[in-house]
């Protein structure tokens, strides 16, 4: 992610994504369907666009609640941004928030085709979205071992604050 100070580059789209981890500390991801604009069959996270007159809060409540359904109980552990992303030409700001999962069912909207709790030891070998592990990187999810270092930023585009 970058930093952007003053920056007069306007952006496309602002998004909460929804980091939300199991008791054995694996990653809820979503398979996306064929028919989405961002990483159509590609693995990635319960997010989406936040609204006008929505705060990013609100925006991750709301992406959850439809791409996951209502019938489960998480406990937020903590948030991160805004921040720009560092793989869609610094178009998006991001906000990031890690939930831990503890109880309930996951209930899929027509957007996704499968979900799936993904383990560390995992998370490299899948076909996911790109920016997701920059995004486990940042929060410290799992250590960057684990991650597959051609789907992070280079050294020269470190994640950064914008804050």
């Amino acid at each position: 992610m970058r930093k952007m100070k003053n920056n007069p580059e306007k952006l496309k789209i602002s998004f909460s994504l929804n980091l939300i981890l199991d008791s054995k500390n694996r990653l809820l991801m979503l398979l996306r369907s064929k028919n989405t604009q961002l990483g159509p069959l590609q693995w990635g996270l319960p997010a989406g666009k936040i609204k006008k007159n929505e705060t990013p809060v609100d925006a991750a409540v709301r992406e959850r609640k439809e791409e996951i359904g209502l019938y489960h109980s998480i406990q937020l552990e903590r948030t991160w941004g805004p921040i720009r992303d560092s793989f869609y030409g610094g178009n998006y700001e991001l906000y990031l928030f890690q939930y831990k999962w503890t109880e309930g069912t996951v209930q899929l909207n027509h957007e996704h085709i499968a979900f799936r709790w993904v383990s560390k030891q995992d998370i490299a070998k899948m076909d996911i979205m790109l920016g997701v592990e920059e995004n486990i990187d940042m929060l410290g999810i799992w250590p960057k071992k684990y991650l597959n270092f051609k789907r992070l930023p280079n050294k020269n585009n470190k994640p950064k604050h914008l804050g």
